[in-house]
């Protein structure tokens, strides 16, 4: 699996990992985004910060990407950014299919900025394309945001597809997204194949908001199967003043580091967690976001930390009240 490759290095950064989310396209849910990125926010703007990031992600140890065919002009980036840094062959690549981007590179659509389809056909066309931006270079292909109702979950023809997939060397995953991600990844470690499990990573929102799916994620680890993390930082909300809750920003004074780096540090915490997501938009934020490698949470920080979980549908209703900006 290509996450071994993760485990063998010896980077203090190696279990953190670069998001494109919020570089790819020019409209994102990021609280305070309006001013992270360039005030013209063209396909070339993007393009540079991208290259900016990517580069100063591998320059201080990160070794995982993660990209997504929803994610604008995501895989396009980083298709070119690897083939102009041929030294950067170590960089474990990962991407998702099952949302189409349909923005079509605005911030403000009427309707929604990307259209979920999990079905056959779907993956047939969207394999297609990101093999045309990131040829050999894909690792691992995950279904993007699974849900209990899932028919990735259920639809056989759309199984032997991605076995397919993983017999050709590509690890094949899933995402999981909103209040019942437990139950769609407890639904998702009894998928097999030949008798064999089909999917061998989770993508998971855990965050200190938001904890719902910390014992499924156990399970799945204790399956075999690698846990990413996204959303560490909850969307920004956790990020910094004035959204961070007074028990983190307390936490980050007596550490002295950032809140973003208390926060993520407390998911690098927990015993299952194989790679947390960095959604950095900018150089700053993301060498403040690989400080969470060097914070070191007393137990005592770690458990007040802990009461800072909200109820998961409020978690997720607040989150998608999140403006596209």
């Amino acid at each position: 699996m290509p996450f071994a490759r993760l485990a063998a290095a010896t980077t203090p950064t190696a279990h953190l990992g670069l998001g494109l989310a919020a570089v790819g396209r020019p409209g994102y849910i990021t609280l305070g985004r309006e001013g992270d990125l360039p005030v013209a926010r063209s396909v070339e703007a993007l393009r540079e910060r991208t290259f900016e990031l990517l580069d100063a992600a591998y320059a201080t140890g990160v070794r995982y990407v993660d990209a997504a065919r929803s994610y604008g002009r995501s895989e396009e980036f980083l298709g070119e950014w690897l083939r102009a840094r041929p030294d950067a062959r170590d960089v474990v690549v990962g991407s998702k299919w099952g949302y189409t981007y349909t923005a079509d590179w605005r911030i403000h659509v009427e309707g929604p900025h990307e259209v979920k389809d999990h079905g056959a056909a779907a993956y047939d066309r969207q394999r297609a394309e990101t093999a045309g931006l990131l040829g050999d270079r894909l690792d691992l292909y995950q279904v993007h945001s699974v849900t209990p109702g899932s028919p990735a979950l259920a639809d056989k023809e759309l199984h032997a597809r991605l076995a397919a997939l993983a017999a050709e060397g590509v690890t094949v995953g899933l995402s999981v997204s909103g209040p019942d991600q437990a139950s769609a990844i407890r639904a998702a470690l009894a998928v097999t194949v030949d008798g064999e499990p089909l999917f061998r990573t989770v993508q998971a929102t855990y965050n200190l908001l938001e904890t719902s799916a910390g014992p499924a994620l156990a399970e799945a680890h204790d399956a075999g199967l690698t846990v990413i993390v996204k959303e560490g930082v909850a969307n920004g909300r956790l990020a910094a003043a004035p959204h961070a809750p007074a028990a983190l920003r307390e936490a980050a004074e007596r550490t002295g580091y950032g809140c973003d780096a208390v926060a993520l540090a407390a998911v690098l915490r927990e015993p299952w967690s194989g790679v947390v997501l960095s959604g950095a938009a900018t150089s700053a934020q993301l060498v403040s976001n690989l400080h969470a490698a060097a914070v070191d949470l007393d137990a005592d920080t770690a458990e007040r930390l802990k009461g800072l979980a909200e109820e998961p549908g409020e978690y997720w209703a607040r989150r998608a009240e999140l403006p596209w900006h």
